[in-house]
């Protein structure tokens, strides 16, 4: 067997293999002789078929299996071993003559390969990236404490309504005459929040409520035609809430209010378990770093996109042979067609650009992975999900039943293992660079993305 390449653009290139009849021959004697073993056929014990007749039956199958499992083999050897920094896989070339397995003995195959460029993606102290340290302000740390305290809560029956509270009693539709409408709706432990309705004259008929209150409105009106809120509380199908266009009848059974919990050691062990945390004070500063912490993935996500585009600045314009690469990506998209590629063209490109520099980085700075890696990476995403939800205090077996889950998806394990190169590449790369520390508050580094 013989492979050779050659160059035909600086980024693109074309394999020849030539294979000849001696390079696969006794590949398929044993894979005929394996099937000798295995076959039945009528007339003939198990194991016992005559070679010639398993020859003439299966003899160019075996012959197409094992020229193409060895071209395939011998093919990705010859780029492995040679260093051919090939992008996306070889195709076959259109021009090439084409190779009737069963007849021939020799064959030529001929692929077009696209090469990626050559360039250096370098740094040092000499570039100074941006490196944004975002504020925590006290508003913050106001508004944290507010929505912890706030899931933390309770609901409670009062006996006066206030804005908010939730009214529960019976709904009974009423005649032209403001009396119980004969054979009329009437719907039992109906739920109601005033402050959601959109007409402010039927909110304003709640405003003075108490417990076994008899009081008319209109369902109607209070929803301004929103036939599924009104479907919703006259528990009727969406085409039948259009006819209900009278008062209603409500009388009020409880009222009850949502109380957020009080501030207080309580609250603190809830949130970051028993004693860790004594004081308001205490309970404030550790909010103020838990919410620093989380700033710092987006600080370092931010740092990461400024040295993207300053080495993409740095590097240049490269040249990619796009005919090639077009057909390869057409080839692994056949059902989206020409124009999805023409549209999508210029963006992979650019993507591919930041692939290929991201790679020497992690070249340079020696990144690996590990299981242990992914895991630790895995766990930090669950504990940040449920971190959002103000739940900081979880148990370590149930964090690592969500990152074991997350693991199992392909998806996601990907996910995580680009999550895990970024992070590490992000930590080596701020010891690399000159960091260009700048305060920010939150709300302008979000104006940052805009």
């Amino acid at each position: 067997m013989n492979i050779s390449l050659e160059n035909v653009s600086p980024v693109s290139a074309v394999i020849t293999v030539n294979i000849v009849k001696a390079d696969y021959e006794e590949l398929v004697k044993k894979s005929l002789k394996n099937i000798c073993q295995k076959a039945q056929m009528p007339g003939f014990r198990p194991g016992k078929v005559p070679m010639g007749l398993v020859k003439k039956m299966y003899g160019g199958q075996a012959k197409a299996d094992e020229v193409n499992k060895l071209l395939s083999e011998k093919l990705f050897e010859y780029i492995k071993e040679n260093n051919v920094n090939m992008l996306g896989e070889p195709m076959a070339n259109e021009n090439q003559e084409p190779q009737d397995i069963e007849n021939q003995d020799d064959f030529v195959f001929v692929f077009d390969v696209a090469l990626a460029p050559e360039f250096k993606a370098e740094l040092s102290t000499s570039d100074t990236i941006p490196y944004y340290d975002i504020e925590v302000s006290e508003a913050q740390v106001d508004e944290q404490v507010k929505n912890l305290a706030s899931r933390a809560g309770h609901s409670e029956l009062v006996d006066e309504y206030q804005d908010r509270d939730v009214l529960r009693g019976i709904l009974a539709e009423l005649d032209e005459n403001g009396q119980p409408k004969e054979n009329g709706l009437q719907v039992e432990q109906v739920s109601l929040m005033p402050s959601y309705f959109k007409n402010e004259e039927q909110k304003a008929l709640f405003g003075t409520a108490k417990k076994n209150d008899v009081l008319t409105f209109n369902p109607s009106k209070a929803y301004e035609g929103s036939d599924a809120e009104l479907a919703s509380v006259l528990r009727v199908k969406k085409e039948e809430a259009v006819t209900y266009t009278g008062d209603f009848s409500f009388q009020v059974n409880e009222i009850s209010r949502f109380v957020p919990a009080e501030v207080g050691q309580e609250l603190y062990d809830q949130i970051f378990g028993k004693d860790t945390v004594k004081s308001e004070e205490e309970f404030r500063s550790k909010l103020k770093e838990n919410i620093a912490s989380g700033y710092v993935a987006d600080s370092d996500y931010k740092f990461l996109l400024d040295v993207r585009a300053h080495l993409e600045k740095k590097v240049g314009e490269l040249q990619f042979p796009d005919e090639l690469l077009k057909k390869i990506m057409l080839a692994n998209n056949k059902e989206k067609g020409v124009e999805f590629v023409e549209e999508n063209y210029a963006k992979s490109i650019e993507e591919l650009k930041w692939h290929l520099i991201k790679e020497q980085l992690v070249n340079a700075n020696e990144i690996k992975i590990d299981d242990n890696d992914l895991k630790s990476t895995a766990l930090q995403a669950t504990r940040y999900q449920f971190a959002q939800y103000g739940m900081a205090n979880i148990p370590d077996e149930y964090l690592e039943q969500y990152a074991n889950e997350m693991l199992k998806k392909k998806e996601q394990a990907q996910a995580l293992v680009e999550r895990c190169i970024d992070g590490k590449l992000t930590v080596a790369l701020k010891n690399v660079v000159t960091l260009e520390h700048k305060s920010i508050s939150a709300e302008d580094f979000g104006k940052l993305f805009n």
